[in-house]
């Protein structure tokens, strides 16, 4: 009986992410203020909310290299996700401002930050940021536009429809994934992906 009752549970939500993603498809899919790597215009787009302090974030970073270089129709969205306090919160500020200003070096920012060692805080950012050839005072005044933090109260709004708590959580077609689930798997999400188109 608890299985049939997960089952459907399980169903009832998926049923229900349907909707969301159906309903905010260009937010999740297409927002200005996210970075992508991978193709551009590849046929597959994979999202995933992600905080620069999570541990399993970090891990799976080499996941999303390894998908961006083997398939080369998949279009790999970056949202952040900043949930893991105001370190996060700032990084992802600095991070969302320099994606404005350096769209095409984004991809580097982000791997350089998230797989760097140590806590990333505005400074560990701001750091990257300037190693990538960024003007501070630029930077630091691109930092105030307020539709940064009204993107990230979109994206707050958008996980917490889609049921996302903790970071790495992915949509891959019309299916929410939670949680690291490593290269193989998030492949398999993106293979019947393709076979929905």
């Amino acid at each position: 009986v608890q299985d049939a009752l997960e089952a459907k549970q399980k169903e009832e939500q998926r049923i229900a992410h349907l909707g969301v993603i159906k309903d905010a498809k260009d937010q999740i899919f297409n927002s200005a203020f996210d970075g992508v790597v991978g193709n551009p215009t590849g046929k597959v787009t994979i999202v995933e909310f992600y905080d620069y302090n999570c541990g399993f974030c970090k891990r799976a970073i080499d996941d999303m290299k390894a998908l961006t270089k083997t398939d080369p129709d998949l279009r790999f969205v970056l949202k952040e996700f900043p949930i893991l306090g105001p370190d996060s919160q700032k990084a992802s500020v600095v991070s969302m401002a320099f994606h404005l200003m350096h769209p095409e070096k984004y991809g580097e920012f982000h791997n350089a930050l998230l797989g760097g060692q140590g806590r990333a805080t505005e400074a560990a950012a701001m750091k990257v940021a300037l190693s990538l050839g960024a003007d501070e005072a630029a930077l630091r005044e691109k930092m105030k536009d307020p539709t940064i933090n009204e993107a990230l109260a979109k994206t707050y709004d958008l996980a917490n429809k889609l049921a996302i708590t903790g970071t790495p959580s992915y949509v891959v077609g019309n299916e929410v994934v939670f949680g690291a689930l490593g290269q193989e798997v998030l492949a398999e999400k993106i293979e019947a992906a393709k076979a929905a188109l």
